[in-house]
């Protein structure tokens, strides 16, 4: 066989064993109930009016607007969650701790900073929501925690009178989530982890996979959550062309993307401005 005719059946092989590792679900019904919602990024926050992130205000704010929001999850040491985006809470609460080792009564002591709010535990965020606008639940799984963690989610999301999606960066958590919660829709959040500096301790070959959504044939997502930035991601657009799968692009800020991904039939998460 000729050198070329040998390069042409590799990548022709290379070719479809790609396009079958990025086969999402499809199909799945309840995508109907989150098109054409607007998402608010942690809530409705607004710092320079003293209304922080993944706070209550923050989140009231948005369901009285008609938004829905997307929020972080964490899960403690007693067993509760806490609605937060970083187990560190210094960032956040100006004083030095783990989320993960708190209880729900000592998460009392930590204050979103410059307010007298507490980080909201997650039953309280659902109470708010419960009947009206949609979530978008993020597992911020930690220390191999991904099957305590989504199952703490799905246990206290029992009898709740509401739309929601479940994602994670983490494919242990859609894992989970595809072998025990089928009826769940969930998403693979990404970006690009081939460039800047939020990778964590991720390996080179870890960066690649996940940039690239090569996990997607494992865990079946329903929709890929990937930064607005960098959606030309070309595992992105072939899921999209070839699968139509469901997408939605973090974080908006500005209207003129939100237009855009709303002719490209993307949700939007956003923050910073108002729809």
């Amino acid at each position: 066989m000729k050198t070329a005719a040998k390069i042409g059946l590799g990548f022709l092989g290379a070719a479809g064993a790609w396009t079958l590792l990025l086969r999402p679900r499809r199909n799945q019904p309840g995508w109907e109930r989150l098109e054409g919602v607007r998402f608010a990024h942690r809530g409705l926050h607004d710092p320079a009016q003293g209304i922080p992130e993944n706070s209550l205000t923050a989140f009231r704010r948005a369901v009285e607007r008609g938004f829905g929001a997307e929020l972080d999850v964490h899960l403690m040491a007693d067993g509760e969650l806490a609605v937060v985006h970083d187990s560190d809470l210094t960032r956040v609460c100006g004083k030095k701790a783990v989320v993960e080792d708190l209880t729900a009564g000592e998460l009392r002591n930590y204050p979103l900073l410059g307010t007298g709010e507490a980080i909201p535990l997650f039953r309280e965020v659902l109470a708010l929501f419960e009947g009206r606008t949609p979530l978008v639940i993020e597992l911020k799984v930690e220390r191999s925690n991904a099957n305590a963690l989504t199952d703490a989610v799905m246990t206290a999301l029992e009898g709740w009178n509401g739309t929601y999606c479940v994602e994670s960066f983490h494919p242990a958590a859609l894992m989970r989530l595809k072998e025990r919660y089928p009826w769940v829709l969930r998403g693979q959040l990404s970006q690009n982890f081939m460039r800047g500096s939020q990778t964590g301790n991720l390996s080179l070959p870890a960066r690649f996979v996940l940039a690239n959504l090569l996990t997607t044939a494992f865990t079946r997502p329903d929709f890929i959550a990937y930064h607005w930035k960098d959606r030309g991601n070309l595992s992105l657009r072939w899921m999209r062309a070839l699968y139509g799968v469901h997408e939605m692009g973090w974080t908006v800020r500005d209207r003129d993307t939100m237009e855009t991904l709303d002719r490209e039939g993307a949700a939007s998460i956003f923050e910073g401005f108002l729809p």
